[in-house]
């Protein structure tokens, strides 16, 4: 018991959080009814801990090397061991879960968590690094409408939008930590292009999304389309912003990346209430 603090913080429960809300969101959306939301989310919180957990599991020695106090494998408030097992037993709970939805959901959101858990290794070493984020993200949306009954086929331009803001989380996600990772030899494509060009990507990305989900479904943009767009108008400046603020004063700049989430949930409230989705 005295480990669960410390497994809880190396899940990365802030962003594993925010995706799990996302789907059950996007899942009341679609017209899913109370019991498949919840499996839904059940689904993509296993998928959320698997990665966390294997991402601090393959991280620890460099996490150490770099003296990450926010890191419970850094700090030894849990063990590797138990980090690991957790992980592993989360990544076969994904499936396992899915295919109470059907195998075509079943095998999209295991496709997202393989996609996830390859960037962990070997891909976030290299300028592919986006492509994993990009996949998984636009599987996410795939996976919820899939698990309707008689599984639908997911639209183009929501699947489009998924893969855009799984993009631009990626360079949002990398930013607080761009120069331990170089110090520990991480070269992602975020390192290469570097902190102001990454920024720029994470907020045009983004911004993209929105735009995508305004005008792909068919028929004219709602209201409620409008104001997303005026809101990322607004946040993605100001998470940017702030971020530099907070690299001036020499502190970890995760301003961008909880700007992704905001607009993250702003798009799928957008789509909640646009009914258009299927």
């Amino acid at each position: 018991m005295r480990a669960l603090p410390g497994l809880l913080r190396a899940s990365h429960p802030e962003p594993g959080a925010a995706v799990t809300a996302v789907a059950i969101l996007l899942a009341m959306g679609v017209g899913h009814d109370a019991a498949g939301a919840a499996l839904v989310g059940l689904t993509v919180l296993a998928t959320q801990l698997a990665v966390g957990w294997t991402n601090d599991w393959l991280d620890a020695e460099r996490d150490r090397a770099v003296e990450r106090s926010d890191k419970p494998l850094a700090t030894g408030a849990v063990s590797r061991r138990v980090v690991g097992i957790a992980g592993l037993a989360a990544a076969v709970a994904t499936p396992l879960i899915g295919l109470t939805l059907g195998l075509p959901a079943a095998t999209a959101i295991t496709a997202a968590l393989v996609s996830a858990l390859l960037y962990n290794w070997p891909l976030k070493f290299t300028p592919a690094s986006v492509l994993p984020y990009a996949f998984s993200f636009a599987a996410l949306p795939a996976f919820v409408i899939l698990a309707l009954p008689d599984s639908p086929r997911p639209p183009a331009w929501i699947v489009a939008a998924g893969g855009l803001l799984g993009a631009g989380a990626h360079f949002a996600n990398v930013l607080p930590d761009l120069d331990d990772d170089v110090r520990t030899g991480v070269r992602g494509l975020p390192h290469l292009i570097g902190a102001a060009w990454s920024r720029a990507a994470a907020a045009g990305l983004l911004f993209a999304a929105t735009l995508t989900l305004v005008f792909g479904p068919p028929g004219r943009p709602s209201w409620y389309g409008v104001a997303a767009i005026a809101a990322a108008v607004v946040v993605l400046p100001a998470g940017w912003y702030a971020g530099r603020l907070a690299s001036s004063r020499g502190a970890r700049p995760v301003a961008v990346f909880r700007a992704v989430l905001v607009v993250a949930l702003i798009d799928v409230l957008l789509l909640v209430t646009s009914g258009r989705v299927v």
